[in-house]
C-alpha cells in the first residue's frame, strides 16, 4: 500500500502583470519516509522551478485509493469521503468505517462519475460523505531507481 505525503512547496511566481508573489502549493508524494518524501518532492520539482524554492511542510495524507486519468482536461484534484457501510455478523449491528479517496477530474460532476467508475468492483456498499476540490497541484508517484550497469 502506497503511503502518501502532501509536501508544500514555497517559491515566487512571476504573475501575469510581471509581479513576483511568494505562493506555496501543495504536492503530493509517494514515498517510504519523512526524509524520502523530502528528497523526492525536490528531485521531481526541481526541473520545473525558476529560482529558488523551499520544502515549507511535510505531512502524512491518508488516502486509500486514487483514481487518476489521462484526459487533459481533468486538471484538478478532488477529494471524496467514502462511508462504507457493514453488517457484524456476530451483532447484527451496521458498521461504518470511512475512506479518503483522491479522484483526478475537471469538475465535481466529473468526479462524481469517474469516482463511481472506479468504485464500481467493489463489493461493499457505500455513500459519498463529502466531495471537494483540493488545492492540489500534482501527484507523483513512487519510482524504482534501477542503476544502469557499467561495464
Amino acid at each position: 500500500m502506497a503511503e502518501w505525503f502532501e509536501c508544500k512547496i514555497k517559491y515566487e511566481r512571476t504573475m501575469e502583470n510581471g509581479m513576483l508573489k511568494k505562493v506555496n502549493e501543495p504536492y503530493l508524494v509517494d514515498a517510504l519516509n519523512f526524509t524520502e518524501a523530502e528528497r523526492r518532492i525536490t528531485e521531481e520539482i526541481a526541473p520545473f522551478m525558476m529560482g529558488e524554492f523551499q520544502v515549507s511542510d511535510i505531512k502524512r495524507a491518508r488516502f486509500a485509493e486514487i483514481f487518476e486519468t489521462t484526459d487533459e482536461s481533468a486538471d484538478r484534484w478532488f477529494k471524496a469521503k467514502l462511508t462504507f457501510v457493514t453488517l457484524d455478523e456476530k451483532t447484527g449491528k451496521e458498521k461504518k468505517s470511512s475512506h479518503n479517496i483522491l479522484v483526478q477530474s475537471s469538475d465535481l460532476r466529473d468526479a462524481v462519475k469517474r469516482l463511481d467508475e472506479g468504485m464500481k468492483g467493489s463489493m461493499m456498499d457505500y455513500v459519498i460523505s463529502s466531495l471537494a476540490e483540493t488545492p492540489l497541484m500534482g501527484v507523483f508517484h513512487y519510482k524504482v531507481d534501477i542503476p544502469e550497469k557499467s561495464e
